[in-house]
């Protein structure tokens, strides 16, 4: 099958010959024009290609003796010794100014300790994580002592359209920089290969595969339109379906990183949704299947504000189609904090445009995080009051409340409490406030039976003090 690709697509290489030197598109005039292929565009955009060596160091648990004993393995489970463990990690990067801004995937570089960089033309360098986002799967980072670096242009990815020919330029399996063309096969993908919520992907079939992961997905005129990061594979080889994340986001993070932002901030939604489909367009009485219907708002989400309600269908964000929650996330990503969004929604049967303000998740009430010290049964366990920022930050559903688990700490974690899980009570005494654990676990005698909420399921753990 890509053997049937490949005459195509030389044949359709002239195009980019005289795109290099003007935007429209032109047929070949020479043979010595289709015999060139692709080569003057790749040897102006690899340059900025780079591999990517990283370390990191996790802490794995030595076996148990009794892992495989049903009955003694939940109660030896945690109490394993770690142990540091040395996981190398092999991908690409891009090089978005002459100073040394690289930019690559969360899971090449985003927890790794040690950072080396290897240009085209093989010189090496040190580098460092400025900003990262395991949710968007992206990472920034500054090459120390670089100046007078080639680099890639940002294309606006929003003017991608299927069909255009595109190239990857990554460092596949380790064997060095290699170059696959191919189509953009389609646009707008989200909730592919899993991830966060967050996922919203330009689908190429130029060959991807491990290690070409923060690579270059590039046009004909050798602007960058998107940072390659996953495949859908059974073998874990290119099939054809691999994805890449837009430009524009990546541009949003290169700003945000500029600007010394330790996290990437983006706007709060506040809402949860589901894509409007035939029966739901029916019901609604929509006149075509588009949009995202609105299925629940915090009360303190800024499109409350602008007066959205529960049965609303979003529409368009910034003159942009939004049909998912995905892509919903995605536009409000690219969106810069502060300011405002044109957001196209359909209310109670009329279309309008409304400006919704783009803002943080609030730290409203504040969520006062208590660390037990060690006069508790539990020292190092974490706990706060839930609020929008704590709900966006530990992916907890919209209309969670009361006290949440920030860290188990090491000995509530031996016992099976688990970051996320929501405290109910304390032998029978109801938690409303972080302050409660500490005072309830003081006076808990010998005996502890702790309720909690797990992932909507009631749980009841009893510790022995």
């Amino acid at each position: 099958m890509v053997r049937s690709l490949a005459l195509p697509l030389t044949l359709a290489l002239v195009t980019s010959l005289p795109l290099a030197a003007q935007p429209d598109t032109q047929v070949p005039q020479s043979q010595a024009e289709i015999s060139l292929g692709f080569a003057p565009l790749v040897k102006e955009a690899a340059p900025a290609v780079v591999n990517i060596y990283a370390k990191i160091i996790r802490q794995d648990r030595a076996r148990s003796p009794f892992a495989d004993d049903p009955f003694f393995d939940d109660f030896f489970r945690q109490f394993a010794q770690p142990r540091p463990r040395v996981q190398n990690s092999l991908g690409s990067g891009v090089i978005l100014s002459d100073d040394g801004i690289v930019v690559s995937n969360y899971h090449v570089v985003g927890e790794a300790s040690d950072i080396r960089v290897v240009t085209n033309d093989r010189r090496e360098y040190q580098a460092e994580v400025i900003l990262a986002d395991q949710a968007s799967d992206l990472a920034i980072l500054q090459l120390k002592d670089a100046e007078g670096l080639p680099s890639l242009g940002l294309r606006d990815s929003d003017e991608v359209e299927v069909g255009e020919l595109t190239l990857a330029i990554g460092n596949p399996f380790g064997v060095g920089q290699t170059v696959s063309s191919g189509i953009i096969s389609g646009l707008a993908r989200t909730g592919t290969g899993g991830g966060q919520g967050f996922g919203y992907y330009i689908q190429t079939d130029a060959p991807i595969n491990p290690g070409n992961s923060g690579g270059a997905l590039i046009d004909v005129n050798g602007d960058l339109i998107g940072i390659n990061t996953r495949i859908l594979s059974r073998s874990g080889g290119s099939n054809g379906i691999g994805f890449a994340i837009p430009a524009n986001l990546v541009r949003e993070f290169v700003r945000q990183a500029r600007e010394g932002e330790g996290e990437f901030q983006r706007p709060w939604a506040g809402m949860t949704g589901q894509p409007v489909d035939s029966d739901l367009a029916e019901a609604l009485g929509l006149g075509q299947v588009d949009g995202m219907l609105i299925s629940e708002l915090h009360p303190q989400s800024p499109f409350v504000e602008a007066g959205f309600e529960v049965g609303d269908v979003v529409l368009e964000v910034d003159g942009e189609p939004v049909n998912s929650p995905s892509e919903m996330a995605f536009r409000l990503s690219v969106a810069e904090l502060g300011g405002t969004s044109a957001v196209t929604r359909v209310h109670q049967g009329e279309t309008e445009t409304v400006e919704v303000a783009l803002m943080e998740a609030p730290n409203s009430p504040a969520a006062d995080p208590i660390t037990l010290n060690e006069q508790t049964p539990m020292p190092g366990l974490v706990v706060g009051q839930v609020n929008p920022e704590v709900i966006t930050k530990m992916q907890l559903p919209l209309s969670t409340e009361g006290v949440v688990v920030m860290d188990p700490g090491p000995y509530a974690g031996r016992g099976g409490v688990r970051a996320g899980d929501l405290l109910l009570a304390i032998n029978g005494e109801e938690i409303a406030a972080p302050e409660d654990v500490a005072n309830l676990l003081m006076n808990s005698g010998r005996w502890m039976r702790l309720d909690l909420m797990r992932q909507g399921q009631r749980v009841s753990l009893r510790f022995r003090l």
